[in-house]
């Protein structure tokens, strides 16, 4: 409801004035120009029940400005009905203030799509039991409340299992722009993580930058106070005219679109590539090269300016494989048609958050600092097939490591000259094999395997062992098969995994 479009909400309040002619004059202002803005919009009106609302000894009392203002704009239930069928449909949505328990019920009388609470009844705990019987979504403003004070609010809700969101507020009227403190929509996220927040303002009317300033802190609702001006009616200090709320959105609309995509990284244009481009060094022969060589630090320097096809220095990583196709004379750039690569990094980084989700599916603990170990016995590009990923906890005179299978990964063959081990099947199911003897081990069993003695390991839906062992050495892995011991690439250990 909440995290759709960005929602705006013109608040009538009492600017109809009473009169249903002016009020439908000013919905239909509004609406005129809804369209242009890629906006979700609401219309929201007050109910009062002017006779349990006000006390019986004050209904007369004129002199009281509010008593006076509550009363002499008061609207008919079938005006408001008239007024929210216009608000529907123009495509907006019709929201509603209640400030009392008849009002509530007036509201869903009248089919309105969402229930706010002012800020003056954040804390109003009758009046919210009863909002809270409803089956309607919840916008609390916040103005004048502690943190103790939302906080209570939230959890209210939060326990109902209630659809609402709360917006920041400053109660004063009009809110210079000194006063607005629209850090606090930020704060207001980062305390309520997974609450929509947004921004009810009563700032002056000529004042179009702060919405520009709360949708970056933000804010995904903005509730703002509208008139529309006529010989008769003038409009107050903190209403915007539809001329004003024009301005206002086009702000608003400015601002979403410089924020950009918050779904991830934001794509890169070709333009940006090309700019970056010319600035990288490129790729350079530091003597003659065969063809066939596979190129290493000492075969290349790098150096500025590139080549529209050349490799560049950020081509280069210990994760990347370059072999020339062609001879390359001394000092003559590395084309990228000159060369076939192969890039392991992106297949490292695969591996890492393949690993990393199964060690915390396995809620086992390690140090921040821990090395991460892939063994790909055949390949990188083998991995998933054959292979393992561990970390080593310590190794002193004794040895403790844990070890991920992913999904029907297998562990080749080999066994240690030097080491005892005890596998601890920490999470997962696994198939331990001891010189060709199977053994299906659950979760909690343990298995100790002697010097000398073969095994291996495969796994159904992946797991994680915990392997404590006498000193490990690293040249006591001894496998069956003479390829795997060949291979002396066979291990890729990756220092950062965790960031």
């Amino acid at each position: 409801m909440f995290n759709q479009k960005p929602l705006i909400i013109f608040e009538l309040a009492n600017n109809h004035m009473g009169s249903i002619e002016h009020a439908l004059k000013t919905i239909d202002a509004f609406a005129g120009f809804v369209d242009l803005y890629p906006f979700r919009f609401a219309f929201k009106f007050q109910f009062r029940d002017l006779k349990t609302f006000i006390h019986p000894d004050f209904q007369q009392r004129l002199d009281i400005k509010y008593v006076k203002r509550f009363s002499e704009t008061a609207l008919k239930k079938d005006q408001f009905a008239k007024l929210i069928k216009r608000v529907k449909n123009a495509g907006m949505t019709a929201i509603t203030t209640p400030f009392d328990e008849p009002s509530v019920d007036l509201a869903l009388e009248l089919e309105v799509e969402i229930i706010k609470i002012a800020s003056c009844a954040l804390t109003d705990w009758p009046l919210l039991e009863k909002i809270v019987t409803t089956d309607k979504p919840l916008i609390a403003s916040t103005a004048g409340s502690s943190f103790a004070d939302i906080d209570r609010v939230v959890s209210f809700f939060q326990h109902r299992k209630k659809q609402f969101a709360i917006l920041h507020c400053v109660g004063e009227y009009p809110t210079v722009a000194e006063n607005l403190q629209i850090n606090q929509i930020g704060l207001l996220n980062q305390r309520y993580p997974d609450i929509p927040v947004g921004f009810s303002t009563h700032e002056e009317p000529d004042n179009y930058d702060s919405v520009m300033v709360a949708i970056g802190k933000g804010a995904i609702i903005f509730e703002k106070h509208i008139s529309v001006v006529t010989d008769k009616f003038p409009r107050n200090a903190y209403s915007a005219t539809p001329k004003d709320m024009e301005k206002w959105l086009d702000n608003a609309a400015r601002a979403f679109a410089m924020l950009g995509t918050d779904n991830g990284r934001h794509p890169i244009t070709d333009k940006e590539k090309a700019a970056l481009r010319q600035f990288k060094r490129g790729v350079f022969a530091r003597c003659d090269l065969p063809a066939g060589h596979k190129l290493k630090t000492e075969d290349i320097f790098f150096a500025f300016p590139n080549e529209k096809n050349q490799l560049v220095a950020n081509d280069i990583s210990k994760y990347t494989i370059h072999k020339l196709k062609t001879k390359i004379k001394a000092n003559a750039p590395i084309n990228y048609e000159n060369i076939e690569g192969n890039d392991y990094q992106a297949k490292t980084y695969a591996i890492v958050l393949q690993a990393r989700k199964l060690f915390k599916e396995a809620g086992v603990v390690y140090s921040g600092g821990a090395e991460l170990e892939i063994s790909h016995h055949y390949g990188i590009d083998n991995f998933h097939k054959t292979g393992a990923t561990m970390i080593t906890i310590i190794n002193r005179d004794y040895c403790k490591k844990l070890i991920a299978l992913l999904p029907g990964q297998i562990h080749p063959e080999q066994f240690h000259k030097k080491k005892e081990e005890t596998f601890l099947l920490l999470h997962g199911d696994l198939n331990l094999y001891l010189n060709d003897i199977p053994k299906k081990m659950k979760p909690g069993e343990t298995v100790i395997v002697e010097p000398g003695v073969k095994h291996r390991l495969t796994t159904e839906t992946g797991c994680v062992i915990e392997e404590i062992s006498s000193t490990h050495y690293r040249d006591d892995s001894f496998y069956s098969d003479p390829e795997i011991m060949a291979n002396k690439e066979r291990k890729t250990i990756v220092k950062y995994w965790l960031d």
